[in-house]
């Protein structure tokens, strides 16, 4: 597979009950019109924090999004070279990440939010500990190594210095419902526990914004981008922990309020090396029913699945892990049969000398 790419499709079906997981500005649940109809809206953005939040939990390597980029190295400083002072260690910091094109305000914190993993921090500190001179491009290749999972998937943009940026691998699509929706609102009100028995009134009243959806996700994954991000060794992994966060993390929006944690009713995995295929226009018409959405979800999904079939080459592989049955590919029994049978298969064709560059 030297001269080709590697795509990984993930598509997933989940029904997700009363609940507000993604606000806007106003605090309702975010929407999108679709197909000339109103749908639940899930943002990327919430989706993938999610799953940095669930690589944390299971152990896997997260960088830190901070502006406080300067406080971590002047920390690393002073761990490897006990004798420098806390002022010494700042000055230190700044003039590095100055080298390295970063720049630090008066507050002492970077303009924008910047992701980087601790490992780049450590080795950052390792690098000033080991070289009087400072060189510009072999800090660049310090800061660019040793990347975290979440860095290598979801990249890195610093505009102060183009130079630093990191493609990420993945990409993740807005999720929306595969249906119309009708906004809910919940009324509710509150009583102080130690008003007179004789008072009635509430102390509080208020209204949440709500709604219930089966919603389709979509997100994709460019193996050979991940393999230059994160190395050959922990590529498999990588490939592994992103399709498992993804489908099992939720955005955490009300949940103490509506406990709305759901799974996935259907999961699906293709490999293709010509192009990713979202196949949201599977629900372009959106779905109708009186008896629930998820047979009919699944249905028009697959529907759609074959129609690409006609524009763009058939998947190299495909796995479904599905609750109500599916017409597609290799069927998993369950989540871990998936995740072994995508490995197995991105192996197959990965070749050799991909791993090893």
């Amino acid at each position: 597979m030297t001269n080709s790419n590697l795509y990984i499709d993930v598509h997933v079906l989940q029904t997700v009950p009363s609940s507000n997981i993604n606000r806007d500005d106003t605090g309702s649940p975010k929407t999108a019109l679709y197909g000339g109809v109103t749908r639940s809206r899930v943002s990327s953005q919430s989706w993938k924090h999610a799953m940095r939040a669930g690589f944390k939990n299971d152990d896997y390597s997260v960088g830190v999004r901070t502006k406080k980029v300067l406080n971590m190295l002047s920390d690393a400083l002073v761990e490897k070279m006990p004798d420098l002072s806390a002022e010494d260690s700042v000055e230190q910091a700044t003039e590095i990440l100055k080298t390295a094109g970063i720049k630090i305000n008066k507050d002492g914190e970077t303009g924008a939010l910047l992701l980087i993993s601790r490992g780049q921090i450590e080795k950052i500190a390792e690098y000033a500990l080991n070289n009087e001179e400072l060189d510009k491009k072999e800090l660049k290749a310090v800061i660019n190594g040793n990347q975290s999972l979440d860095l290598a998937l979801f990249g890195r943009m610093v505009a102060d210095n183009p130079e630093l940026n990191v493609e990420g691998s993945a990409q993740v699509a807005h999720a929306i419902s595969t249906h119309e929706i009708q906004p809910e609102f919940d009324y509710f009100t509150a009583l102080d526990d130690l008003s007179p028995k004789d008072n009635a009134g509430a102390s509080m009243l208020g209204s949440i914004e709500f709604n219930s959806a089966t919603l389709y996700r979509y997100a994709n994954l460019n193996v050979k981008e991940l393999i230059h991000n994160i190395g050959s060794e922990t590529a498999i992994e990588g490939v592994q922990a992103f399709i498992k966060e993804f489908a099992l993390t939720m955005p955490t929006g009300k949940q103490k309020t509506f406990a709305n944690k759901t799974l996935p009713q259907y999961v699906m995995v293709t490999l293709r090396q010509d192009t990713p295929v979202n196949l949201v226009s599977a629900f372009e018409s959106a779905i109708r029913s009186n008896d629930g959405y998820v047979k009919d979800s699944i249905s028009q999904l697959e529907l759609e699945y074959n129609k690409a079939g006609k524009i763009v080459e058939n998947p190299l592989f495909n796995v479904v892990l599905s609750q109500e049955g599916t017409e597609l590919g290799t069927p998993a029994n369950n989540l871990s049969d998936l995740l072994n049978k995508v490995s197995a298969a991105v192996e197959e064709v990965v070749s050799d000398e991909d791993f090893n560059a």
